[in-house]
């Protein structure tokens, strides 16, 4: 089916499944401005976190812990009831959902996802990315070599993922129309299996994935195409619920320093990164992860979040244009009763 004339509704529901169909499609006219019963706190965040406190934190792949632990971190003022093993954004979205996850760690899109969805959630950290994460990986026996040659091909799209915008964002670079391609509704866990399978031409791949990939298929025609476009923000947010309760914000508070910690300290030792979570829990070789970590990112937490509202106010509007959500004003995502945390709490070349 053509993409211009795909049914937006059915575009999202078959990519966020029943459950996200029911729970946050109906009505999606209405819900960009649904806001909870409550608002969003404004009072001033604790001090120290009220004994007895708990969150249940994203962990995909039990990276938080194991940054954790490598760095030498603090002990969390904290409980942390549980370390729930999901990174995308559609899980992200639904686990908050059902209460079974306080606070998580994704890219920009999926708070704009859910604000179209008709949840209420809060940006409470910012990491700044200023080299591109994800490159473009072509399914094997491919003819294509740039994003020109995305005209007239199927690609694998997840409206709700950092990979649904670098993907429109690159195209919107290369001046194609959404109508002059196939947008192939994936979430992306699915993506190198409908590569492998030639189900779509082209899927974007975090960097991290196509030494894999290539591995198994280059000799059979598979290559990555790189390009400039970046994927600006990988944040901390949280439901209004949890943010609203003083005790689990002030965990929050305490949480974001740690965080911002713990990425310092893996762009500081890439070796030992490479062995302990990319040869031993990945399943790579150490080229492979060495080839990874070359591609890292610097970590940044900006004082200001000003760049950050101004890209996610850009990624939505871009959104919009596809009649994917609703144009809406994006500074209702962040909490900015947290902008300067991060920023504190490592050394000034992490802040700009």
């Amino acid at each position: 089916m053509p993409s211009s004339t795909y049914d937006r509704r059915a575009f999202l529901a078959s990519v966020f499944g029943v459950a996200a169909g029911v729970a946050g499609l109906s009505g999606c006219a209405e819900s960009s401005a649904a806001t909870s019963a409550e608002g969003a706190s404004v009072a001033p965040l604790a001090d120290k976190v009220p004994a007895g406190t708990s969150l249940k934190i994203a962990s995909y792949q039990n990276t938080q812990q194991l940054q954790f632990k490598l760095a030498k971190l603090p002990k969390l003022p904290f409980t942390v009831s549980s370390w729930v093993n999901l990174g995308a954004g559609p899980d992200i979205i639904n686990a908050f959902r059902a209460k079974s996850l306080d606070l998580a760690n994704n890219a920009g899109i999926p708070p704009i996802q859910a604000h179209y969805q008709g949840f209420d959630a809060k940006i409470v950290a910012i990491n700044v990315t200023r080299k591109p994460n994800y490159l473009f990986a072509t399914k094997p026996g491919s003819d294509i070599h740039t994003v020109a040659g995305f005209r007239g091909k199927k690609l694998a799209f997840s409206q709700g993922q950092a990979q649904g915008v670098v993907l429109l964002r690159a195209l919107k670079q290369a001046g194609i129309a959404y109508g002059d391609v196939e947008l192939v509704p994936l979430t992306s866990n699915q993506f190198l299996t409908a590569l492998q399978s030639g189900q779509v031409d082209i899927a974007p791949l975090a960097n991290s994935q196509s030494p894999a990939y290539l591995q198994q298929y280059a000799a059979k025609g598979a290559r990555t195409i790189t390009t400039d476009v970046v994927d600006l923000l990988n944040l901390l947010w949280a439901p209004v619920s949890v943010l609203n309760d003083k005790a689990k914000a002030a965990a929050v508070a305490a949480y974001i320093p740690q965080w911002a910690r713990g990425q310092v300290w893996t762009y500081e030792n890439p070796g030992i990164w490479n062995e302990e979570f990319y040869v031993k829990t990945q399943n790579l070789t150490l080229a492979q992860a060495e080839a990874i970590s070359d591609l890292a990112n610097k970590p940044l937490f900006p004082p200001s979040w000003d760049e950050a509202v101004k890209w996610e106010q850009e990624t939505a509007d871009l959104l919009a244009e596809g009649g994917f959500v609703k144009k809406f004003d994006v500074s209702s995502l962040f909490d900015h009763r947290f902008e300067s945390i991060a920023a504190k709490s490592v050394a000034a070349e992490y802040r700009s």
